[in-house]
């Protein structure tokens, strides 16, 4: 119970940092890909008009400086309304949302409740991997994965996008992490390295082989290929074995979702509902009670 509990503060503490990243990722990610098209526009602009080159030279280096100044460290955390700095004592994870009864301490606006609830959550589920796995390198493996489908979820409900900064990653770290797995090893995660590549192999061909069948039977795009890559890192970590699981679990509730807020009128059929959310909780429960629940349905059709 110890290991429990310490997993859990250090989870809520995870949460905060994660809040961060879900909130700052997007857009650094944007002002990246903004900064490439001035580039390509300076220098194509550069190329018709020589003379303006030093004037686009300092704009871009100036660019580049701002860039700089906003990543997952810099500036520090402040309110989205007035941007003042969030002094440290507000900024403890559950407890600062709780003393600040949910309102910035300057401008006294709402502090959205997604904050508490994203380090809470990312600690109950910490602690849960503690539970389940205990004192192992398997706990050290679960956890990453935790925070990792965390983060991604919540990325993707907010801007339905998966960053490749985020899933390729991820399954570079379970192919990486399979090497030190000998043959035949009962270790749960990570899998040996012949289960983890093929995992990652099929993961990513089985959704888009969905994704394109899809497209030529509607001429629509079901999915991103976001959701390819996040599947393929679960199956870099689990093994091709508990894809099917996975896929199964999160399409099955990712469509009574989407009826169930269709049916209520919260959802219009017309915008794409993003996927990897269902794809990440699947891939959190087949990564605790996969190989027990694939043993149990494969035991009902053994003879006695």
């Amino acid at each position: 119970m110890l290991l429990v509990a310490v997993v859990f503060l250090f989870g809520l503490i995870v949460g905060s940092f994660l809040n961060v990243v879900i909130y700052r990722l997007p857009k650094m990610l944007d002002r990246q890909w903004r900064a490439q098209c001035a580039e390509l526009e300076a220098a194509d602009a550069a190329h018709r008009e020589p003379s303006h080159t030093s004037e686009q030279g300092g704009a871009q280096h100036e660019t580049a400086l701002q860039e700089r100044a906003f990543n997952l460290v810099t500036p520090r955390s402040a309110c989205p309304h007035c941007h003042s700095p969030i002094a440290a004592r507000h900024n403890v994870p559950v407890l600062g949302w709780l003393w600040l009864r949910g309102r910035c301490a300057h401008c006294s606006e709402r502090i959205s409740v997604r904050y508490p609830l994203v380090e809470l959550l990312t600690g109950l589920l910490s602690a849960l991997v503690a539970w389940k796995f205990g004192y192992s390198a398997s706990l050290l493996c679960g956890l990453l994965i935790t925070w990792y489908l965390v983060a991604m979820a919540a990325i993707d409900i907010d801007h339905q996008l998966l960053p490749d900064a985020m899933t390729l990653p991820l399954m570079w770290a379970g192919l990486l992490a399979s090497l030190w797995v000998s043959p035949g090893s009962s270790q749960h995660l990570p899998v040996e390295p012949r289960m983890a590549l093929i995992g990652a192999a099929v993961g990513y061909l089985s959704l888009w082989s969905v994704y394109q069948l899809f497209k030529l039977a509607t001429g629509k795009e079901g999915m991103g290929y976001g959701d390819f890559k996040l599947l393929a890192a679960l199956g870099a970590w689990m093994g091709w074995k508990m894809l099917l699981p996975v896929v199964l679990m999160s399409a099955l509730v990712g469509a009574c979702v989407g009826i169930s807020l269709m049916l209520m009128r919260r959802h219009d059929a017309a915008h794409p509902m993003p996927f990897g959310p269902f794809l990440a909780a699947a891939g959190f429960i087949t990564m605790l009670w996969g190989p027990e629940g694939v043993a149990a349905y494969l035991g009902l059709f053994q003879t006695p």
